[in-house]
C-alpha cells in the first residue's frame, strides 16, 4: 500500500473517532441537566425517591443550629412547601429571595434537601423597571 493511501485512511479513521466523540460528549451534557421544578409541581407529584431541583421563593425560616427550615413557594405565590436542609447557607438567603435547592418529597410531604444544595439567586436590579416597562430598560453605567 502506498503512503498516500495510509494517510487517507489515518485521517478518515481520526475524523470519525474525533466527530463519534463530539456526538458523545454533547449527548452527555444534555442529558445530564435536569429542569428546576417549581413547588406547586413537586407536590402536585408527590412522594417519590425520584430527586428534583426545587426552585422557588423563601416564606417563613427558622434556623437551629447547622439546621435550617424554610418554606418555598412559586414565584406567583400558591401553597407553600416546607423544606428541610442542612449544610451551607449562602450569604443572601433570606425571605423573599429565590432559591435552588436539590432533594427529594418525602411521605410527610416535606422537601427533603441534600446537605450544601442550597444556591440563592442574587436579583437584579433591573428587574423592577424592566417588569414596570419592558419596552424601555435604561442600563446604568
Amino acid at each position: 500500500m502506498d503512503q498516500d493511501r495510509k494517510r487517507k485512511i489515518r485521517l478518515v479513521v481520526a475524523l470519525t473517532a474525533a466527530v463519534l466523540l463530539a456526538v458523545a460528549l454533547v449527548y452527555t451534557s444534555f442529558s445530564a441537566g435536569t429542569e428546576a421544578r417549581e413547588p406547586s409541581e413537586v407536590l402536585a407529584a408527590g412522594p417519590s425517591s425520584e430527586t428534583y431541583q426545587l426552585t422557588g421563593e423563601v416564606k417563613d425560616y427558622k434556623r437551629d443550629g447547622a439546621d435550617l427550615e424554610f418554606d418555598i413557594t412559586d414565584r406567583e405565590g400558591g401553597e407553600a412547601l416546607p423544606v428541610a436542609y442542612s449544610g451551607v447557607v449562602p450569604d443572601p438567603f433570606r425571605e423573599g429571595r429565590e432559591v435552588i435547592v436539590t432533594g427529594r418529597l418525602d411521605e410527610s410531604g416535606t422537601f427533603m434537601a441534600e446537605k450544601d444544595s442550597l444556591i440563592t439567586k442574587c436579583p437584579s436590579k433591573f428587574a423592577d423597571e424592566a417588569a414596570a416597562d419592558p419596552e424601555h430598560v435604561v442600563i446604568e453605567q
